[in-house]
């Protein structure tokens, strides 16, 4: 199996836009977040049951902080105004990474994850003129694999360790 560097940008637009109608919900929209957005990112990470650190890396400041280094692009899917769906791009100028993709459970099984990560890669190519581009995703999380797999990415034997100056970093 090849690995990732020979991968292209994943699911053309138009399996998007099909894998993403098939609801009476109306379609999402495609919106770039800002700070000001921080409480409706939070609030969908709970209903998408992701584990947040609000002392930590999570909080309101070191939110603001890391939008304010520009290292960063928060891109969402809001339904009215509502926000269905987020995810938190980062680059270090050689590796772009997906960060905090969650989908709220009414909005699961429509391609808004797809969207998402076609939008990532995109931008990661054309904007940032990365090759290389990557998820960490929790051994025990069945359908993110499935879709990073479905998508095309190669699932490697790497070790994830890391070191917090807190418990709650």
């Amino acid at each position: 199996m090849p690995g990732p560097e020979t991968r292209s940008p994943s699911l053309p637009e138009a399996e998007i836009e099909t894998a993403s109608v098939s609801s009476s919900r109306p379609e999402p929209r495609r919106c770039d977040l800002e700070e000001a957005d921080y409480p409706a990112i939070v609030a969908l990470w709970e209903r998408a049951g992701l584990h947040i650190r609000p002392a930590g890396r999570d909080s309101a400041a070191a939110f603001g902080q890391q939008m304010a280094q520009g290292q960063q692009r928060i891109i969402g899917l809001r339904a009215g105004s509502d926000l269905v769906a987020v995810a938190v791009l980062t680059h270090d100028g050689r590796k772009g990474w997906i960060n905090r993709l969650a989908v709220d459970p009414a909005y699961r099984r429509r391609g808004l994850a797809a969207r998402l990560i076609a939008e990532a890669e995109r931008w990661f190519v054309e904007d940032q003129g990365l090759q290389v581009w990557a998820a960490l995703i929790e051994a025990e999380n069945a359908p993110s694999r499935a879709l990073f797999d479905r998508l095309g990415y190669w699932q490697g034997d790497v070790v994830y360790v890391s070191k917090r100056s807190a418990e709650d970093a």
